[in-house]
């Protein structure tokens, strides 16, 4: 059975908001398949800002971040919820990421290579929400802001392979379920 980390990324901890519900979806298959499943909520996270490249070289983590460099080093498999906000991934996950993938822990300090990844074995599952239609999304804008963090950020940490579920028309009940059921199918097969 594989080892879960989900990184709710929704900035808003109101349970009411949809990325809540497909985490919820995918985490409570995961452990009634037998998988091992926790979760970071970025909602209830207090994540500064890192303003320095020395900061983010050298600077020691705040507590909260420590804590989630833990359980990423523990995890087998990430799946990372977000709502597309500006096209991209909401400022508080960026700035989560920045502060957790920080050299020595996720890329090697000093490296001078395009795979200076310490975090291989690692999969990952990006799930992406929004009121337009997804195909709208990856066809029209091409997806540009997972792609970042699919290539960018997670690969470039040597997670791989890194998979994506684009959830559109999040408006709509019957999208909203189909996701749903979408979610706790792959929470089941830790996909």
């Amino acid at each position: 059975m594989a080892r879960i980390l989900l990184l709710d990324g929704h900035p808003d901890a109101d349970r009411a908001r949809f990325v809540h519900a497909l985490a919820d979806a995918y985490a409570t298959a995961a452990a009634e398949a037998g998988h091992d499943v926790r979760r970071v909520e970025l909602a209830t996270l207090d994540v500064p800002l890192l303003r320095r490249a020395a900061d983010w070289e050298e600077g020691t983590p705040p507590p909260a971040i420590a804590d989630a460099q833990r359980a990423i080093a523990w995890a087998e498999h990430l799946v990372i919820l977000y709502p597309l906000w500006l096209g991209d991934m909401p400022a508080l996950l960026k700035g989560f990421l920045e502060q957790t993938l920080r050299p020595g822990f996720a890329i090697a300090r000093g490296a001078r290579t395009l795979n200076p990844g310490l975090l291989r074995g690692r999969t990952a599952r990006v799930v992406v929400t929004m009121g337009m239609p997804g195909f709208v999304y990856r066809w029209y804008f091409r997806a540009h802001g997972l792609k970042l963090l699919e290539r960018n950020i997670l690969k470039f940490c040597g997670i791989g392979p890194v998979r994506s579920s684009v959830v559109g028309n999040v408006m709509s009940e019957s999208s909203r379920m189909r996701a749903l059921r979408r979610m706790a199918a792959l929470g089941a097969r830790a996909g």
